[in-house]
């Protein structure tokens, strides 16, 4: 028997948050007791009505509601931090994460002796374009994190209590939940799981979020980048090294009259796109190093439902 909590941010699904509450209860009742935590991310529909009225109906589950939108993962943490779980698991809202694989997660944890089973989503039910976009996403971010990320493992799965604790203790501002779960450690697994389609709502990472998101970690666990730009600098240095040299050589042959107007106008705009390229990359570890610095908190709650204050079912 265990204790379990399950989390799932909000955004945008008011139309599916039932049936998730129901068919996860049903799939984990016989495992122990549980509790379900819902967390509106700020969702433009009537997704936090919902909460309530669901809530109202269903002790094992409650709701937070946060004061804007701050994000996916920053909801995730907002969920993990009101868990009471020995074990938490984390899923979509939308019904792709199948609640039927939830006991399967768990049995293969603790058969395992694992402190994290992530689901592996062999049979993507997405479109292929977001497949594509997927797999290009965690090719570039493993290679300039240095760390391996696989495309089918996202934010569903079970982590064990000193899993949860510990990323409750990292304070940086952009969080990514399944990353800061593979940089806490501990014995990790995965689990081929099914995966469905969507058949409510639709996914809120555009194009231009998920530049944001792949930025954001990028800049909070590679350093990649600026030793990119140490190595640049150094190449245009040799590369300017050799002009001068050779332009030097030229005018002792007598083959320079007169200045390349030509020559020097690229000299200058190639030495100075590079010189800002790598002021920019500079500029934005010195942002994240502010607004770390800043101490802000990367939630607020603003209203929880009543059943928050009731024990696991």
């Amino acid at each position: 028997m265990v204790n379990l909590s399950v989390v799932s941010p909000v955004y945008g699904c008011e139309g599916c948050l039932e049936e998730l509450a129901d068919r996860v209860y049903r799939a984990c009742n016989a495992l122990g007791t549980i509790e379900i935590i819902f967390v509106d991310d700020a969702s433009p529909d009537q997704s936090w009505d919902r909460i309530v009225e669901i809530s109202s109906s269903r002790p094992w589950v409650s709701g937070l509601r946060l004061s804007r939108n701050f994000g996916q993962h920053s909801a995730i943490s907002a969920g993990v931090q009101h868990a009471r779980g020995e074990w938490v698991v984390v899923m979509d809202c939308d019904l792709q994460d199948v609640p039927e694989e939830i006991p399967k997660l768990l049995a293969k944890a603790i058969s395992d002796d694992l402190d994290v089973v992530f689901a592996q989503r062999i049979s993507r039910r997405d479109s292929l374009f977001k497949r594509f976009t997927s797999s290009l996403f965690f090719g570039i971010l493993s290679w300039l994190t240095g760390v391996p990320h696989d495309a089918s493992t996202a934010n569903f799965g079970a982590y064990s209590r000193k899993v949860i604790d510990a990323v409750n203790q990292m304070p940086e501002r952009d969080r990514t939940f399944p990353l800061m779960v593979k940089w806490v450690g501990f014995r990790q697994g995965t689990l081929p799981v099914l995966h469905a389609e969507r058949t409510v709502g639709k996914s809120s990472y555009s194009f231009k979020r998920m530049l944001k998101l792949a930025t954001g970690i990028v800049l909070s666990y590679s350093e990649k980048p600026l030793r990119l730009v140490a190595l640049a600098g150094l190449a245009f240095s040799t590369v300017s090294l050799g002009m001068v040299a050779y332009s030097f050589w030229q005018w002792t042959q007598g083959a320079i009259q007169v200045a390349g107007f030509t020559s020097i106008m690229a000299s200058v705009w190639l030495v100075g796109g590079a010189t800002m390229f790598c002021l920019g990359v500079v500029g934005l570890y010195v942002g994240q190093v502010f607004r770390n610095a800043q101490g802000r908190p990367y939630f607020f709650v603003s209203e929880t439902t009543r059943s928050m204050n009731r024990g696991l079912q």
